[in-house]
């Protein structure tokens, strides 16, 4: 039988415990400043390589979509896209079903420079997988996040995507509209779809911010922090290496259910006006703890 880990609040194993300089996992002034200018800061050391192998071997099981644990998906794709050529491969849920998915919500090198960048508590939202195998990994279409999470309120969410393979533009690296937090909600895209076609959506000055978009490669280990409505997308993976990615999505302690149908697929519903919490989403790091 299958452990659903969502009902355990804090790491079962030792493989993200607590460095002794925690101090060192915060991020500069200078790099929280850049994120409230531009809509994201990049390049933050979040996982060290044994990590991220104990992360790929769990992943590997998950590709198999006969793997213990399948029920207790939210989401699961094994390709996203409508186009066998165009491969992408997405899920939510991966914290519910192994060790190591689950311990990496509480790793301080990911929730210290969350709740930096939320201004309080880190409270958990859902998490994701995007893979794009080589040769013919698929886009992810230019989006915002929170055009997805308005069922929640208010806007106090943040995204870390986390490099699993060393990612560029070669194999389909994120990129992002700087300053694009700053816009008004945008319309939900075809995730999968046509990777600019949000462009028509788009008025004369968002349009000229679109056509130069910054790329933002990554090491394996690294991460990347997003504002909710920052502007960002993936290209294809031509290459003959794989781009996997793990996205860890949190909310400032506090923040609403506007609905009283269920957020997540298979998690009963929180009512609405009430704040998130219980069993799908814990509390990752008490800003009074830190």
């Amino acid at each position: 039988m299958t452990t659903d880990y969502s009902t355990h609040h804090q790491p079962v194993s030792e493989a993200f415990s607590v460095p002794v300089d925690v101090d060192s996992l915060r991020l500069s002034d200078e790099q929280i400043a850049f994120f409230h200018e531009n809509g994201y800061v990049s390049g933050v050391r979040v996982l060290t390589d044994a990590q991220v192998e104990l992360l790929r071997g769990e992943l590997k099981e998950f590709f198999d979509p006969d793997h213990a644990g399948r029920q207790l998906w939210y989401e699961y794709h094994t390709n996203e896209s409508t186009d066998p050529e165009t491969v992408l491969f997405h899920a939510l849920g991966a914290w519910r079903l192994r060790p190591g998915f689950h311990d990496m919500l509480w790793n301080r090198a990911f929730t210290l420079p969350a709740s930096q960048l939320l201004g309080g508590s880190v409270r958990f939202w859902h998490d994701q997988l995007f893979c794009k195998p080589p040769r013919h990994g698929g886009v992810v279409a230019w989006h915002q996040d929170y055009s997805y999470w308005t069922r929640t309120g208010p806007i106090a969410h943040l995204t870390a995507w986390i490099a699993l393979d060393d990612a560029d533009q070669d194999n389909g690296c994120l990129e992002y509209v700087p300053g694009s937090h700053r816009w008004p909600l945008l319309p939900m895209t075809d995730l999968a779809g046509d990777l600019d076609g949000i462009r028509d959506i788009l008025d004369a000055e968002q349009r000229a911010a679109f056509e130069q978009p910054v790329a933002v490669p990554l090491r394996a280990g690294y991460a990347t922090f997003h504002h909710s409505k920052t502007l960002h997308g993936s290209g294809a993976n031509r290459t003959d290496r794989p781009r996997r990615a793990a996205v860890l999505n949190v909310v400032r302690d506090g923040v609403q259910s506007n609905t009283d149908e269920a957020l997540l697929e298979g998690v009963p519903p929180v009512p609405s006006g009430e704040a998130l919490a219980g069993q799908f989403f814990p509390l990752l790091l008490d800003e009074s703890s830190v």
